[in-house]
Parts: structure tokens; sequence; C-alpha cells
């Protein structure tokens, strides 16, 4: 069994072409549900979506989100009604998160109903949500003369993440606990990767929630991560915005060092090489390889190096 920690588009490409290395069924992916947010009345996972409908093909490549031919009559309708529609959710979509809130409301757990929507999809790989807790990923920013905190979804979808951001806080993570199987999953790994996702929101979020970091620092299975950057440039998102904020270093060697008591190995691009040595320092082993994923063979390719490293391929 796999285990990757995943969040975001970069986490699901990546999880689309391990599951042409090894069998879909072996990969178990524990999410960040810190992105979560509640809007338009609906329980919106945005992590836990984007890897469902990437893995079922019905991804909105174009869109880099929501679902592939969705139409938008909810959203004009709000809109043409005077309300905000910054968050944007395609029709079909919102029937996804309306389903996901009635199911919440009724008591049901979010990793029971996230497995629900992934089997109603097709998606064979197993997918967990990093807890059941209600947590949120909130950034103190500075707007104008003021510091605020605002919800992750409003720093980066609603300002692009164009507010100075000073603090990067997980509300809830203090209470919450690992949703049911992720420890097991971790413990009975063969291999755990961290993959190519934004260290701060995405993976850091997962490892913020208690028992989960100390889980994979104690797994005898080997830990390979995949940078998210390349040559002191993200791939996409706000990384660059927010590895600051912890005084990490945008690039390879940076985001490494965030994960150093972790890692077994470390996959980084061919345009980081210069950073091997670094990174060898920390007692990581390196493989450097061209890790953009233009399409679904690259990132087969990308796993396949990430796997081999951490001797399961």
């Amino acid at each position: 069994m796999i285990v990757v920690l995943a969040g975001g588009v970069g986490a699901a490409r990546f999880l689309r072409g391990a599951v042409r290395v090894v069998p879909p069924t072996e990969i178990t992916v524990v999410g960040n549900t810190g992105d979560d947010i509640g809007i338009y009345g609906v329980h919106v996972s945005p992590d836990l979506d984007i890897v469902t409908y990437m893995l079922a093909d019905v991804f909105d490549e174009q869109r880099g989100f929501g679902l592939r031919g969705d139409t938008h009559m909810v959203m004009d309708a709000l809109a043409e009604l005077g309300e905000p529609t910054w968050f944007a959710l395609g029709d079909r979509d919102l029937a996804v998160c309306a389903a996901r809130t009635g199911r919440l409301a009724a008591g049901e757990s979010l990793s029971a109903i996230t497995a629900d929507i992934a089997k109603r999809f097709g998606v064979r790989t197993r997918i967990l949500p990093m807890t059941d807790d209600p947590v949120h990923t909130r950034v103190r920013v500075l707007d104008g003369d003021t510091e605020r905190e605002i919800h992750f979804q409003e720093y980066w979808v609603r300002h692009r993440a164009g507010l100075p951001a000073r603090e990067v806080r997980l509300h809830g993570a203090s209470s919450a606990t690992p949703a049911p199987g992720v420890l097991n999953a971790i413990e009975e790994a063969e291999a755990v990767l961290l993959a190519p996702s934004n260290p701060v929101v995405s993976i850091g979020t997962i490892l913020a929630v208690p028992g989960i970091r100390d889980a994979i620092a104690a797994t005898p299975a080997p830990v390979v991560g995949v940078s998210p950057v390349i040559g002191g440039r993200v791939v996409r998102g706000m990384a660059d915005k927010l590895l600051p904020v912890l005084g990490a270093e945008v690039s390879a060697r940076g985001v490494a060092g965030l994960y150093a008591d972790l890692l077994d190995g470390f996959v980084i691009d061919d345009a980081d090489a210069a950073t091997a040595s670094d990174i060898a320092a920390l007692g990581i082993r390196v493989e450097t390889t061209a890790t953009l994923m233009h399409s679904p063979e690259d990132a087969a390719r990308l796993a396949k190096v990430a796997l081999t490293l951490a001797g399961r391929a």
C-alpha cells in the first residue's frame, strides 16, 4: 500500500500518474481539508474534490477547478441578484457540495461521504480526509495599514494572494484527530509520498493534525517527497508568498528543510540539481528529473521516479 499526502492540482496530477504505475487500489490518499469552506449554504471540500475529479478524468483542466463541461447557471443567477460570486462553483460541482452538506447535517462523517462520492465517480483509489473534524486554514494579512485574519480561500481566490501574508494558522487543529484509517494506512504503508503540493497550506496543513506527523516520522516505510518548486519558482499556487512566512527559502532546498525530519528521499527538478548536495547534507537521498507534468505520461514518469526512490517501483 502506498500512502500519498495530497492537496491541490499538483497533487491530483501526480496521483493521475501514480495510478498508471501501481494499481489504483494500492494507493491511499490523505487529503487536505484545511481549505474547506462553507459558502452559498454548502460545504465545499476543494482538495478532496480535485483529487476525485482528476482520478475520475472529469476535472476541468482549463479552469483549474471543477468539472469539465459544467454549466454555471446558479452562479449567474446569484450574480444577477447582487450576490458576490468570487468563489465560483459549477452547477454539478455545487450539487456534489450540496449532497455532502446534507449528509454532514444528518450526522455522517466527512470520511464516509468522501468515500461514497469517490465510488460514485468510479474512483478505485481510497481517498481519506486528513480529519473528520472541522478545521480551517486562515491567513493573517496586511490589508492597507490594518492586519486582519481571513479564510485561506478568501486570501487565495478572492484576493489572488495579493495581500502580504504575516501568519498561517490551522484553526481547530489542536482538538482535531486524524480521520479513521489515516494512521493505520501510514503504519501499514510500504511507502509514504509527499506529493508536489503547497508545503505550507497543503502538506503542512495535513502534518498539523496531531498524530499524523508523528506517525510518518515513526513509520518504517520510506518517505519520499516531490518538490513543488522548480528553479526558485512555484509551478502553480502561492507557495512563494507563504514559504517566507515560515522563514523558509523559496527553493527545493527550502521545502526539503521543512520536511527534513520525515524524508528519506526527495525528488527535485533538473533545474535545481545544484542544490542536491545541500539537501543530501540533511541526510536525504536526492533524485533529479524533469518534474513538470504537462501530461498524464509526464505524471506517470515522475511518480515512477518517486516510487523507485522509495524502493516500490
